[in-house]
């Protein structure tokens, strides 16, 4: 399953060549929590008023979820990588419906909105033990690629924030509600240089923060006829007439087929700073 170049173009800085290759040709499992959660939107009370006007891109760009605001995690703004990647004119979606989930997972705002940023929050890597440590000559395969894989047990959350004039935020946010409903076939995405197909879509458990929070799984089609099937997870909540959104990537998990879900230290994290 391939992804977005914007989104690539993050992950390369962060995992170099062989992340890259393990992000776009595998997947990890459905986790339990979302096969068994119907709850595809969490509202809580508050309104964006119909004369709200939208953040500019520097105001956005201090809301960003900051190294200091979350432990344990490494924080950085990638505004300037995505604006030298795809642009929204550059994809072209298969059904309408679908596009603010389609955009979502591609690094775009998910609406028509006025100002967006985009940052990347990387779980520090663990420190290697000691089989980890020593020459793969001296370590059973088993236990070396076991090693490996914990090394890569590593959350890497893309996040989008936007900015909308006046009740915008709330209509995007019923599209992509709208899309996580309309679009459980699936759909497909061309851009410039991928083309992706999704073949389900289905809620999962929202976190609830925001006045609004819709979260998504998204099946994407294996890219050989015995490939494994990648999942990609989404989260997009609106604070107020600002919007984020949140794709997770754990590279580990993503190859054990184990599940995964949008790391809630981040989301916890960026929430705190858009309250």
């Amino acid at each position: 399953m391939k992804r977005s170049s914007r989104v690539r173009a993050c992950a390369t800085t962060t995992v170099g060549v062989l992340a890259l290759s393990l992000i776009t040709g595998c997947g990890g499992g459905d986790s339990d929590e979302s096969k068994n959660s119907g709850a595809s939107a969490t509202t809580q009370a508050g309104k964006t008023a119909k004369t709200a006007k939208a953040a500019t891109e520097a105001e956005l760009e201090k809301l960003l979820v900051t190294t200091a605001d979350v432990t344990g995690y490494k924080a950085e703004s990638t505004t300037a990588e995505a604006k030298a990647a795809d642009s929204k004119s550059d994809l072209k979606i298969a059904a309408e419906v679908c596009a603010p989930i389609a955009y979502a997972v591609s690094g775009f705002a998910p609406g028509d909105e006025a100002a967006v940023v985009q940052g990347k929050v990387t779980q520090d890597a663990k420190k290697p033990t000691d089989a980890a440590s020593e020459s793969t000559d001296d370590v059973p395969d088993a236990e070396w690629q076991a090693e490996f894989a914990e090394s890569m047990n590593i959350d890497m959350t893309f996040l989008t924030l936007s900015s909308y004039d006046g009740d915008g935020a709330e209509k995007a946010m019923k599209a992509v509600s709208d899309a996580v409903a309309g679009c459980t076939g699936g759909f497909s995405i061309s851009g410039s240089t991928d083309n992706t197909k999704y073949t389900k879509i289905a809620p999962v458990k929202a976190s609830g923060v925001g006045d609004e929070s819709v979260a998504f799984s998204a099946t994407g089609e294996p890219e050989e006829p015995d490939g494994a099937t990648g999942f990609t997870y989404g989260e997009v909540v609106r604070y107020g007439n600002t919007i984020a959104a949140y794709t997770t990537i754990n590279l580990s998990k993503v190859v054990s087929g184990k599940p995964y879900t949008i790391s809630a230290p981040v989301v916890k994290a960026q929430s705190a700073r858009l309250k």
